[in-house]
């Protein structure tokens, strides 16, 4: 079984940004229950649909299949429910280790977060100076959750 081990932090300042380039990413939730996940994401001129099982701790099943980008994003325009994640993400190397950091656009402009994947739950890793608190454990950052309650929406009071 596949499996991902996953860490979360906000992103503080700017330093990050001179660590490389990024590229655009459209994802699209086809599920979205707390047992399983289904997604659909372009990424440039590539594209995916990834099945996640439930969190235990860090650690999840995860399985991803390329698939051909005019299928993902028709499913992203008539099957993902709205609204879709959009974000840069940039691939920064620190030492043997690869963060990426995305910065959300849309209805979730003004989040960015710097994620790690790990090959055990308890394996030490660089903290470089931009990293800021640890989120890995908050389902309000889950991408998910972004599509139902989405960051420029936080702090505002519903109902009424």
């Amino acid at each position: 079984m596949a499996t991902e081990i996953e860490r979360k932090f906000l992103v503080t300042g700017n330093a990050w940004r001179k660590e490389g380039e990024g590229i655009l990413l459209r994802q699209g939730y086809l599920n979205s229950a707390r047992e399983c996940t289904v997604r659909v994401r372009t990424a440039g001129e590539q594209a995916f649909l990834t099945i996640k099982g439930a969190t235990v701790g860090i650690t999840r099943a995860e399985y991803e299949y390329a698939i051909p980008v005019a299928d993902a994003n028709a499913m992203l325009d008539t099957l993902a429910r709205k609204p879709l994640i959009e974000k840069i993400r940039t691939i920064i190397p620190v030492g043997s280790v690869v963060w990426e950091v995305d910065e959300f656009l849309g209805e979730n402009k003004g989040l960015i977060v710097a994620e790690i994947e790990l090959e055990r739950e308890d394996a030490p890793f660089p903290k470089p100076e931009w990293l800021g608190e640890e989120v890995t454990g908050d389902p309000r950052y889950y991408n998910s959750s972004l599509v139902a309650l989405p960051f420029s929406q936080w702090g505002k009071k519903t109902g009424s």
